[in-house]
């Protein structure tokens, strides 16, 4: 476990310098190619439910023993050389910089007050229509997605990094690019995807309440205390259709005192979101860099609840 700590640290902080380079090549479109592969030769017919079980399991196989024979191969030469390649692979897992970076990218266009360069920058991060919203809209899409995949894209493939290595990081990664590819309640995918959905909302359920449980404890500068903020996220994480999402998604509202949620449309068509938080402020392009400053200093205060933890499971281990 010790190795999986050192390799998960390395990869934090290789996101964190480097991020996703666009050039190289990358895992994770890897595996999309092989989901996208195999759902047009299964999804069809009968027993779709079935056929999208054995899509996920061809998956989460080719890619668990790929990234495991690829690891063991470093760790055959030098545990050096294991922990080195271990951290590059678990950083293709995490996505903290590219995070980061997708808030800024709205964040700069709203100061200058270039509305249609803000929501062309959000269109590229939300799947929600962007061409009529106002600055507290665009504000919000940005928000809403940074504070969503603080869990998802940073502290839950760190999660099953401390479990499982670089193998661990990589199905996580693997079930999660399932969800986004075929887990949709609509006609194509409501039957293949359903596996696939839930196997996601349960590698998510404890990362992102330990993530919300942090973001909570690491952010200072709210106008609740933090048992008030704690108890808006007990409140409102529920409301969220996901199980797992509202958790943070409430937590950042709940410490910057606004509201998230509301009427988002989608090729035209109309969805609510229940509202989350306390609409104490108006929502403005800062909110974004203050829920930067929470996806990082809960994802930091993450990495160190995985030392305290896996010290500690190594000393049980070395006494029992």
């Amino acid at each position: 476990m010790i190795y999986h700590l050192l390799a998960a640290t390395l990869a934090f902080f290789i996101d964190r310098l480097v991020g996703d380079p666009p050039h190289l090549p990358h895992p994770v479109r890897w595996i999309g190619s092989l989901i996208y592969f195999l759902e047009k030769r299964l999804n069809q017919g009968t027993a779709r439910r079935r056929k999208g079980v054995i899509m996920l399991v061809i998956v989460l196989i080719v890619t668990g023993s790929l990234s495991y024979l690829f690891i063991f191969c470093f760790y055959s030469l030098h545990p050096a050389a294991g922990v080195a390649a271990e951290a590059a692979v678990i950083a293709s897992a995490i996505a903290c910089r590219s995070l980061k970076e997708a808030g800024i990218s709205v964040y700069e266009p709203l100061q200058k007050g270039d509305m249609e360069e803000a929501r062309m920058k959000l269109s590229y991060i939300v799947g929600r229509d962007t061409g009529h919203l106002d600055e507290g809209e665009i504000t919000r899409g940005a928000i809403e997605t940074v504070a969503e995949n603080t869990s998802d894209g940073v502290t839950a493939p760190l999660f099953w990094a401390l479990i499982g290595g670089a193998a661990g990081a990589m199905i996580y990664r693997a079930i999660n690019t399932c969800d986004s590819m075929v887990g949709y309640k609509n006609d194509r995918y409501g039957q293949f995807g359903w596996a696939s959905a839930r196997l996601d909302d349960l590698v998510n359920w404890l990362p992102a309440r330990l993530t919300s449980l942090l973001m909570v404890l690491s952010f200072p500068e709210s106008n609740y205390s933090k048992k008030q903020v704690w108890q808006i996220v007990r409140r409102d994480a529920k409301k969220h259709p996901s199980p797992n999402s509202g958790w943070c998604e409430a937590a950042v509202a709940g410490l910057l005192g606004i509201e998230l949620g509301g009427i988002n449309r989608y090729k035209g068509r109309v969805s609510h979101r229940a509202e989350m938080g306390e609409p104490l402020k108006q929502k403005t392009a800062e909110h974004i860099l203050l829920t930067n400053r929470i996806m990082e200093r809960s994802s930091l205060l993450f990495l160190l609840m995985m030392w305290i933890g896996g010290v500690i499971y190594e000393m049980a281990r070395t006494w029992l």
